[in-house]
């Protein structure tokens, strides 16, 4: 996800104005798993069961049911899941795929053993930031972990989604998380973006209680 459409200044708050960017290939669609969850699942990391969090058109989450996981996708857009649809069809992938809200994870009724972020965190605004820590702890297991890829303040210049600190991120999640890990990396965006692979943070926190 982004927080910016191709060619705009405007954020994008709405389902709808999530739904239109994927009438065309939004920037982050790069059409294949970014790297530091291609990592992830070859250390084992990405097993049991797995929700990709704005799964966008499923690439992470394909990603983890080729390594064997039972995964559940969700997204906002009907047409990212429309498309994730197709391509795990394509691909003979077993994988669900839903329309849901970041923000009311709890709707899905079940937990995960891990839980996958690839450019959802970082769309969130201070007041929303809460709420979304708190929908996640609705949905990953006690000691289950949840794994972030977001864009980090070393990206220059303000396209796209907002830029999140290392400070950020651990007080974001002080309270009933432990951070494993935060470490820099690149997070890859589709051929024509306005910016190359960018600087971002790859996290993993595990649900403490």
């Amino acid at each position: 996800m982004s927080e910016q459409p191709p060619g705009s200044a405007a954020p994008i708050r709405t389902a709808g104005e999530w739904d239109e960017v994927y009438t065309g290939t939004p920037p982050w669609d790069t059409g294949r798993p970014q790297p530091v969850f291609v990592a992830l699942a070859d250390a084992g990391g990405i097993t049991g069961r797995v929700l990709d969090v704005g799964c966008g058109t499923g690439e992470q989450a394909m990603l983890a049911a080729a390594h064997g996981a039972t995964v559940t996708g969700v997204d906002l857009a009907p047409r990212a899941i429309e498309a994730a649809r197709a391509k795990a069809a394509d691909r003979g992938l077993a994988v669900r795929f839903e329309v849901g809200d970041a923000l009311h994870l709890d709707r899905l009724g079940e937990q995960f053993d891990v839980v996958l972020d690839s450019g959802v965190f970082h769309v969130f605004d201070d007041a929303d930031r809460p709420r979304y820590v708190a929908s996640l702890a609705a949905v990953v297991r006690p000691g289950g972990r949840y794994h972030l890829l977001c864009f980090s303040e070393r990206t220059p210049g303000d396209w796209g989604p907002r830029r999140v600190t290392e400070q950020e991120l651990r007080a974001s999640f002080a309270d009933g998380w432990a951070v494993e890990r935060i470490e820099p990396a690149v997070f890859e965006l589709a051929e024509g973006s306005p910016l190359g692979p960018v600087d971002a943070w790859f996290a993993t926190i595990a649900r403490s209680r």
